[in-house]
């Protein structure tokens, strides 16, 4: 396979268990070029341009794990990032300080992750362990003719049940540009950047800004001990954030 058709084969969504309004903060810190849009009641989508993980040395089911973490490290509710390529699809689940844990699914459908991962869903997304347990044993079957995509569908039908409402075009085997396509044809869809440090510090919310960038930079330092990129985005967004509250105080005494 060629590396365009590589690219047209991979795609991220980060599923946010919160309103627009909620996920943009988290967001904006990520620094990435992101599309933002309501996908059901009580629920956001993410959708990353596909320069965010075509850095050499990254891998595509890695940086998901990092985003879904940072999104969630100084939040009350949780993300889902699935992940999808050439070789396989798979899933992570992060929330708060809790470990951010993941399932994989080669190209073929066969199983690689571990019960754990699936337990994690079901509590930290408050999901039926009953009436859900069927069809999360049909994710898990090693004997099943389900692909990848196959799985990471069926996975979005069990989250539909609560609440989950993907637009057209959002969905597993899309490549990125297909994918930034269909979000921002959704309603109330926005692209989220970075602000950048001047217009961060300008306003009432100036402090409460450092504040979540102190969090999730403390998180990142933790959660990327063997990951350098992750380790100096946390160191980044650390010193930026001291920075911010740095000056809000100063500005605040000198008013």
């Amino acid at each position: 396979m060629s590396a365009t058709d590589h690219s047209r084969a991979a795609g991220v969504l980060l599923l946010c268990r919160a309103e627009p309004d909620r996920v943009r903060p988290s967001a904006q810190l990520l620094r990435e070029p992101l599309l933002l849009a309501p996908a059901g009641e009580g629920w956001s989508v993410l959708v990353p341009g596909e320069e965010a993980w075509r850095e050499e040395g990254s891998q595509i089911a890695a940086m998901t794990a990092d985003w879904a973490h940072a999104l969630t490290v100084a939040e009350t509710w949780p993300a889902v990032g699935l992940w999808w390529d050439e070789q396989g699809a798979g899933f992570v689940v992060a929330s708060g300080f809790r470990r951010t844990v993941g399932y994989t699914w080669l190209a073929d459908g066969t199983p690689l992750g571990g019960e754990d991962a699936m337990t994690a869903l079901r509590a930290r997304l408050g999901l039926d362990p009953v009436l859900d347990a069927e069809a999360f044993d049909r994710l898990t079957e090693a004997d099943s003719d389900a692909d990848a995509a196959a799985r990471v569908l069926g996975l979005i039908a069990v989250l539909s049940r609560a609440g989950l409402d993907l637009g057209p075009g959002l969905a597993p085997g899309a490549g990125a540009e297909r994918l930034r396509a269909a979000a921002g044809s959704l309603p109330e869809a926005e692209p989220v950047e970075w602000p950048g440090w001047r217009a961060a510090v300008r306003g009432p919310r100036a402090r409460a800004l450092g504040v979540a960038e102190v969090a999730v930079g403390a998180g990142l330092l933790l959660w990327g001990r063997r990951r350098p990129r992750v380790r100096l985005a946390g160191a980044l967004l650390v010193a930026d954030g001291a920075l911010t509250i740095a000056y809000d105080t100063w500005r605040a005494r000198k008013g």
